[in-house]
């Protein structure tokens, strides 16, 4: 029975460690993969879960979960275009999508036209 107290402990310790880190970047060298899309204008001077109003002309983007705050380096593996933006906002809040981008920063993505694409999202700081 001492073994069976121990392993579950172990498997408690582990789930507990688990759901207090961020799954999406559990060590600042990670990096997600997913598609990015961008805000529709008419977001713009909307304000932002960080309370500052919504520019498109901004380098910044929505995440799901990373800290407000946070810089993240967004690279198109496809073409090998980058940004780096600043995490100001919450979202995107369609499904299989994993940063939602300003206007400027999909322009220096190249991903204007198609609206999506392909994203390595690296945290920075």
């Amino acid at each position: 029975m001492g073994a069976q107290k121990r392993l579950f402990r172990t498997f408690l310790a582990a789930l507990i460690f688990s759901c207090a880190t961020n799954s999406a970047f559990a060590h600042e060298t990670e990096t997600q993969e997913g598609v990015a899309s961008f805000y529709s204008d008419r977001f713009q001077g909307a304000t932002t879960a960080s309370g500052e109003p919504f520019d498109q002309q901004a380098l910044t983007a929505a995440h799901p979960s990373l800290p407000l705050g946070s810089k993240v380096l967004v690279t198109r593996p496809d073409t090998g275009q980058e940004v780096e933006v600043l995490i100001n906002d919450r979202g995107p809040f369609v499904n299989g999508r994993i940063i939602d981008l300003s206007k400027r920063a999909a322009r220096e993505l190249g991903m204007i036209r198609r609206g999506v694409a392909p994203v390595m999202v690296t945290l920075v700081n």
